[in-house]
């Protein structure tokens, strides 16, 4: 008795409805690449959200001025205020903020946390291959670096780095005419006799002016 398995003709129509071995491994290595694809998306989310929760978190620990330094850094050097940098601009921007990168390590933050030329701002894209020249650097991912770098600075650079904005012509001492024109610029309406007891105050050795050591004496004690 001939059954309906052996009948040629139900054989090949059986065959016809089983999908093609080649097709079936194609639709589950396709399925598999956009499980890679959603878990590599989702592992980037979650770096994102904590690289975010880290710089609102680092620049919290940062003083208002701190804060204001580092966008005006970056502001002053994003001319078309795109909220992005290059290269250049964020060497600059970084050397004003009194951190002087050599090219390596500044090709290394863009490498890192730069985004090509050409990608929309909220695009998360991968620019370890890509040139240095065709990355540029956000606005958010600056002020993370920035904060962390300020965070891990001595105390004394920072206040070295003020008694330098003091010291006109680099003489290693501030003198009466320092002082008088730092008044002058921020506006401060000190007398001649004010500014000089100032000097006479904090001036150790008698020598009319207030060097480095004595500089920090007076902002650590």
């Amino acid at each position: 008795m001939a059954t309906a398995a052996s009948h040629p003709s139900f054989s090949r129509n059986f065959k016809g409805t089983m999908p093609d071995r080649s097709t079936a491994f194609g639709m589950s290595s396709n399925a598999q690449q956009r499980d890679t694809h959603r878990a590599d998306r989702e592992r980037e989310r979650q770096e994102r959200e904590r690289l975010e929760r880290e710089s609102a978190e680092q620049l919290e620990r940062l003083s208002q001025e701190q804060r204001e330094e580092i966008d005006e850094a970056f502001g002053l050097f994003d001319l078309d205020k795109d909220k992005r940098i290059d290269y250049h601009e964020l060497k600059v921007a970084m050397r004003a903020l009194g951190f002087d990168l050599p090219k390596a390590e500044i090709v290394a933050v863009l490498q890192t946390h730069g985004i090509p030329v050409d990608a929309p701002q909220t695009q998360s894209t991968s620019a370890a291959a890509a040139h240095p020249t065709r990355l540029l650097l956000p606005l958010a991912q600056f002020q993370a670096i920035m904060a962390a770098r300020i965070l891990e600075r001595d105390p004394k650079d920072e206040i070295l780095r003020a008694f330098d904005l003091f010291d006109e012509g680099g003489k290693g001492k501030i003198d009466l005419q320092d002082l008088r024109r730092v008044a002058r610029e921020l506006g401060e309406g000190l007398g001649e006799e004010e500014l000089a007891a100032m000097i006479e105050e904090f001036d150790l050795d008698g020598d009319g002016a207030i060097d480095r050591e004595e500089f920090l004496g007076i902002c650590l004690q």
